[in-house]
């Protein structure tokens, strides 16, 4: 079909289905090929862009001045008539060549738009891109045309494969499908298809192939058999088709065969509105099927202009004959004599007077027009382009010395410039522009395939998925209308293994795809707080995995508390020992006249009595919280109050033997030794050089709270470190030092008369205290957390109970219960008898 005009377009389109010769004679005299077949698609597709380039040279804002033609081509669905048409569009076509003659002019076509199938734009424009002749396809979706190396000058108005793929994989994403097998044709539309599947499924979806399959060129029973026996075993009930329809509908008669169904098909581009496949046979195994198909648009004024087309009633002359073919395709007629080069229609005459209205026929179906609204963004773009390189300003042009591209010396490789830059809007809404590799911006429609209750079938849209030069790729789905072909009207669930919930992490499985995985719960002190988590990750120090190990919690904290039991417990024994220590002092005061007070000293007893006090509460300083003044002070407070005490007891000890000493004749000056100011010195002397001990343990090394985690995972147990170890330990040596000194003074004097005599209980509180402390050191260190300071406060208790009744028990008893043997005569009688 031609049209002469100032520029000529051209046009490659699939107007018939066959051809005579498969492939090109390459003998001395070539024979034009004879097509049939005829395809109402690919002529409405053809007449789409007749219409564009009658608009645009009806439309005085674009290419004003200038009037543009048309040269198209059928391909008869070969690559070497299509490859043959694109040469003679681009070379001339002259039967002969005069080489003499200068090359200057503009080219027989300045732009092609076509091809609609990927191989033949590949073999096409790989010749093409060589002088740079741009070449806009409406149907060629291979990816690998995006290689603008390989193909410099080739543009397309329908996305690319990649963004096809990217688009599945967003619907898969969606419905959480990561699961699902791939059937491919075995040409470059379906394996380059399954490549980016491959690269882009995994980072993309999250999502894993269960089995990728070639189909067949043709009926291969055996091999089809073998694919349906695939997805029959697979856990995958999501299908993804990447073929042509011609492909399908062997695959699907074996599917019916083997009766398969509970499957989600998702169908590319190729097969998405395929009229053969929506057959009442089918319907029970592809209903329900998402497709993407190509951009549905509208074009005002195409009906009118193609009922406008009629038929050349002259044979000699080849300008329209497609015309004439399509006639004979729709009204079942023959015109005679039928021309040479194509099959007879049979039937009546054509009268070329035949009305288009009265006849059904999907040519006049502008409602759903998808390719040709592709064909149509084609044309336009090359218009836009020619339009922006005339509007060019003479002296600002993007060429050699700024110069701009004309009309009489026009260069295709100027018309690539610009198709480059193009961007307009189409009367339906879509902008148009190309990105660095020469593809649209991408917009697919979601086709879904819906089974009417009356067994009628109908597509609908329900949804798209485009990309914008600002937000990226978006998918919209409405999901209220899909219709799912399965018994609970709901999605499938296709996973190979399901979501690990929060508090496990995935652990892939050996030797399978990395969705198939095990869940495996995480460790102690490990959390994973979403779906799907690939690692767990470790609490902070403070913190410990719930039993769930779904997030973290406070570690418990952990130390001898006032309210708890033990705690409870060791407060009022220290409490009540306080108490007995205050009322014996009570008693000692009341009755410090009587003989038994003073007779045993009566000032060191107060004393004593005041700092077993002191040892009673100062194991309240072991309770509680730790903090850092208790934690200085309790043992300062420890080591003062015991040598204090035990100060009084040896002191005490030696007075009993300066006594006896002085009782002896010549023994009357060691009592001078030991007189009342000598006794205070002494006690003093002994307990600063403990009080000296404390002070430097405090300023080298102090005691410190300090969290301790090793004793339980889940806790934070807090405790007091001694700082130094050798301060506690001489703090503690010189409690033991003075303490085994007076019991050895003790033991020495236990046989003394009575009358003066304190050392047999002296002797006995010391050994009660000695064995306490003893085992003390042992439990202590042994002891965990705050049983440590447990058993440290229980050794405090004991041994200040220990001293406090074998010291003053007995004493109490005489001067409560007995009071007759609280008199002189009966303390001096008793030792008279015994001496």
């Amino acid at each position: 079909m031609h049209k002469a005009g100032d520029v000529v377009l051209g046009g490659l389109f699939e107007m018939n289905f066959f051809s005579t010769y498969s492939e090109l004679s390459y003998t001395s005299e070539p024979q034009q090929p004879i097509c049939h077949g005829f395809d109402v698609l690919g002529f409405t597709q053809a007449q789409t862009m007749a219409f564009a380039i009658d608009e645009i040279n009806r439309n005085s804002n674009l290419l004003p001045n200038v009037t543009l033609g048309y040269s198209l081509y059928d391909n008869c669905n070969k690559l070497g008539i299509g490859f043959r048409a694109a040469l003679s569009l681009t070379s001339g076509l002259e039967e002969q060549v005069i080489l003499h003659e200068t090359c200057v002019g503009t080219p027989p076509v300045l732009g092609i738009v076509g091809d609609d199938s990927s191989t033949r734009s590949i073999a096409i424009s790989t010749v093409l891109g060589l002088y740079r002749v741009p070449m806009v396809s409406y149907f060629s979706t291979c990816s690998c045309l995006s290689d603008r190396q390989k193909f410099p000058s080739f543009f397309r108005t329908i996305p690319s494969d990649a963004f096809q793929v990217r688009a599945m994989i967003q619907i898969l994403k969606h419905f959480g499908w990561t699961w699902a097998g791939l059937l491919i044709s075995d040409n470059d539309y379906g394996l380059h298809a399954a490549r980016s599947f491959q690269t882009d499924l995994g980072p993309s979806g999250g999502g894993c192939l269960a089995y990728l399959e070639i189909l067949p060129e043709g009926d291969d029973p055996a091999e089809l058999r073998r694919i349906v026996n695939v997805m029959k075993k697979s856990t995958a009930h999501v299908v993804i088709v990447f073929a042509h329809e011609g492909h399908i509908i062997n695959l699907m008669e074996e599917v019916v065969r083997q009766n398969v169904t509970g499957l989600q098909w998702m169908a590319s581009e190729a097969w998405s509105s395929s009229a053969m496949l929506q057959t009442p046979r089918l319907m029970p195994y592809l209903a329900g099927t998402l497709g993407i198909a190509i951009r549905r648009g509208e074009i005002p004024g195409l009906r009118e202009f193609m009922l406008q087309i009629r038929p050349e009633l002259h044979h000699n002359s080849n300008r329209n004959k497609m015309v004439n073919q399509f006639w004979e395709y729709t009204f079942q007629c023959r015109f005679a004599p039928p021309p040479e080069g194509w099959v007879e229609a049979g039937g009546a005459l054509c009268t070329g007077h035949e009305d288009l209205e009265n006849v059904e026929t999907e040519f006049l179906d502008i409602l759903n027009l998808r390719p040709e609204y592709n064909v149509y963004k084609a044309v336009y773009a090359l218009a836009y382009a020619l339009d922006d390189m005339l509007h060019c300003e003479p002296g600002r042009g993007p060429f050699n010395r700024n110069s701009c591209g004309n009309l009489q010396r026009l260069e295709p490789w100027q018309l690539v410039y610009y198709l480059e830059k193009v961007n307009f809007t189409t009367p339906f809404g879509d902008q148009v522009s190309f990105d660095e590799n020469g593809d649209v911006l991408p917009i697919y429609d979601i086709m879904n395939w819906l089974w009417l209750p009356d067994g009628r079938i109908k597509i609908q849209n329900v949804g798209e998925v485009k990309k914008s030069a600002f937000k990226g790729e978006e998918l919209t789905l409405d999901e209220d209308k899909i219709f799912w072909n399965f018994e609970s009207k709901e999605p499938p669930h296709s996973v190979c293994s399901e979501s690990c919930p929060p508090g496990t992490r995935m652990a892939r499985k050996k030797g399978e795809p990395e969705c198939c995985f095990d869940c495996i719960p995480c460790s102690e002190g490990k959390i994973s707080n979403k779906t799907d988590s690939m690692e767990c990750t470790s609490c902070p120090v403070d913190f410990w995995s719930s039993p769930q190990r779904d997030h973290c919690l406070p570690k418990k904290i952990d130390f001898l508390s006032y309210h708890e039991p033990l705690g409870i417990c060791l407060t009022v024994t220290s409490l009540l020992g306080t108490f007995i220590c205050a009322v014996v002092l009570g008693i000692f005061i009341y009755h410090r006249r009587t003989p038994i007070v003073r007779a045993n000293n009566s000032e060191l007893s107060f004393q004593l009595l005041l700092s077993l006090k002191l040892c009673f509460l100062c194991s309240l300083l072991f309770i509680g919280h730790p903090r850092q003044w208790t934690c200085q002070l309790r043992h300062a407070a420890f080591g003062i109050s015991f040598v204090l005490c035990v100060s009084c007891i040896l002191v005490k000890t030696m007075v009993v033997l300066a006594v006896f000493k002085a009782s002896k004749p010549g023994g009357e000056a060691s009592l001078k030794w030991f007189g009342a100011v000598q006794q205070r010195g002494t006690v003093l002397v002994l307990t600063s050089i403990q009080a000296t001990i404390c002070t430097a343990w405090l300023v080298s090394s102090s005691p410190a709270p300090h969290k301790n985690t090793k004793y339980h995972n889940d806790k934070i147990v807090y405790e007091c470190v001694v700082g130094s170890t050798i301060g506690f330990a001489v703090l503690l040596g010189y409690i033991g030092l003075l303490a085994v000194l007076s019991f050895l003074l003790a033991f020495l004097a236990r046989n003394l008369p009575d009358n003066f005599n304190e050392a047999k209980l002296i002797t006995f509180s010391m050994l009660i205290f000695c064995a306490v402390w003893v085992a003390f050191v042992p439990a202590y260190i042994s002891s965990p957390g705050k049983y440590a300071d447990a058993v440290e406060v229980f050794a405090i208790l004991a041994s200040s109970f220990g001293l406090l009744v074998a010291l003053f028990g007995p004493k109490c008893y005489i001067i409560l219960l007995r009071p007759e043997r609280n008199t002189k005569k009966a303390i001096m009688g008793r030792g008279n008898t015994k001496s």
